[in-house]
């Protein structure tokens, strides 16, 4: 193989820049590897995420408590995704994208797996809160460490593609709730949801590679970053002696600081008002909504069978968005996407839970919303320097989190206070609106 030069240099200057070589080649075996990992990934974070949207009917009457006080358990995953996303994104800008994602998944399978065996709600909200910190940690740092090995002109699909690991791990652990609970009882279906991950992590541990672009901008030495990039990219790059990131100089060194400089402060605040807006509707809707069908009078397997048709079509819906996002302006992609899922919900209010046509209202809902959040989630990484990706990204994530905790929680309020299904899903479709007028403004961020 010849010796890689970086575009428009003289081959006599032996510089390699890292974001155009990745830009102008196709993707090696490596980099796919990379995608299935990241995508396996998401899929198991997604079953641990969704897990007590479908358990909880049966929790609830096992237990014989409120929904209200199951309340405080939906909750504290949520909380500790916040956490773990508002940790994670310094970290990996400091010490690197693979040993904090290493690390997350194996404090998520642990942790889901101790949740069976759980005897009260505070024991199961302590532990729920726990996964979240790896739940939350584990999602930006994919992000991350993707989008860093993908070329651009690819990104947007390619993380949308990842994302739909997430759509159907929750839609997958549905189906596997409705077989197993009524054979085996709901600690069954956290079992499955805690070992999957620490199946994954072997694989991890020999094939996930540390981000190339990270170890240049921290200065790491040339071999190493010429080590890590060959293999990733099977390209020779023994005649390398300097790396650089192909990205403007950034004013500050600290992360956290990036987010805020003139240039990045709109794209930030509008991108968290964004996730948050998202994140509060599909969590009220997928944590809620067994229990509402439940009330309707649905079996456990039904109520679980219809929900998990959200995240089919939030499936569809992340590819066909990522696709447009390639094409079309990406804000407008977005914000397009929010305002439909604001309609689908009104005409899903309306109609009810026992219309012939729930499962196709249900599967619109979650073709748009999710669609749009994980077309999102490609989006964000484009927004920042390599020096604060990570951050930018877990940030977005962690205070969206918050939409996610409202979400979780005010659920089981709202349906105390006497909220029929109508009133909760036509009054969601503010949320989501909002949510499409902040992306379009994030635009100017860019102009």
């Amino acid at each position: 193989m010849q010796t890689a030069t970086a575009p428009g240099l003289p081959d006599a200057s032996h510089t390699l820049d890292v974001r155009a070589f990745i830009n102008q080649r196709a993707l090696s075996r490596n980099q796919w590897i990379l995608v299935l990992l990241c995508f396996l990934i998401v899929a198991v974070d997604g079953m641990d995420v969704a897990i007590m949207g479908f358990v909880a009917p049966s929790i609830i009457q096992d237990w014989q408590i409120s929904r209200l006080a199951f309340g405080l358990v939906m909750g504290a995953a949520p909380m500790g995704l916040a956490v773990g996303a508002l940790l994670a994104g310094p970290s990996s800008d400091w010490w690197g994208r693979r040993k904090v994602l290493i690390g997350s998944v194996l404090v998520f399978g642990l942790c889901t797996l101790f949740t069976a065996w759980t005897r009260n709600t505070t024991e199961m909200a302590v532990l729920r809160f726990l996964t979240g910190l790896g739940l939350g940690a584990a999602m930006p740092n994919t992000t991350t460490l993707l989008s860093e090995y993908v070329p651009e002109r690819r990104r947007a699909f390619l993380v949308a593609a990842m994302f739909t690991g997430f759509n159907l791990g929750s839609a997958l652990v549905g189906f596997v709730a409705a077989a197993l609970i009524p054979r085996f009882g709901w600690q069954s279906v956290l079992v499955l949801g805690g070992v999957l991950p620490l199946v994954l992590l072997p694989l991890l541990l020999v094939y996930l590679p540390e981000s190339a672009r990270f170890l240049v901008v921290r200065g790491t030495e040339t071999a190493k970053v010429a080590g890590v990039l060959s293999r990733m990219c099977g390209a020779s790059l023994q005649g390398v002696v300097k790396f650089v990131s192909g990205e403007s100089e950034v004013k500050s060194r600290q992360p956290m600081a990036v987010l805020f400089l003139p240039e990045y402060r709109l794209r930030t605040l509008t991108l968290w008002v964004t996730y948050f807006m998202g994140l509060l509707v599909i969590y009220l809707t997928t944590s809620w909504l067994p229990t509402m069908m439940r009330d309707a009078g649905m079996s456990i397997d039904r109520a679980a069978n219809v929900t998990a048709m959200f995240q089919l079509g939030g499936t569809v819906g992340a590819l066909v968005v990522g696709w447009l996002m390639g094409r079309l302006n990406p804000n407008r992609v977005i914000a397009g996407a929010y305002v439909l899922g604001a309609v689908a919900l009104v005409v899903m209010g309306l109609n009810g839970l026992n219309s012939l046509w729930v499962v196709a209202f249900v599967v619109a809902v979650g073709f748009f919303l999710s669609g749009a959040q994980t077309g999102l989630n490609g989006f964000a990484p484009s927004c920042y320097p390599t020096l604060a990706r990570a951050t930018g990204v877990s940030w977005m994530l962690g205070v969206g989190r918050l939409g996610s905790i409202l979400g979780s929680s005010i659920g089981g309020v709202l349906m105390t206070m006497g909220w029929g299904f109508e009133g909760i899903f036509i009054a969601l479709a503010v949320p989501a609106i909002l949510a499409g007028g902040a992306i379009l403004l994030n635009r100017r961020a860019g102009e």
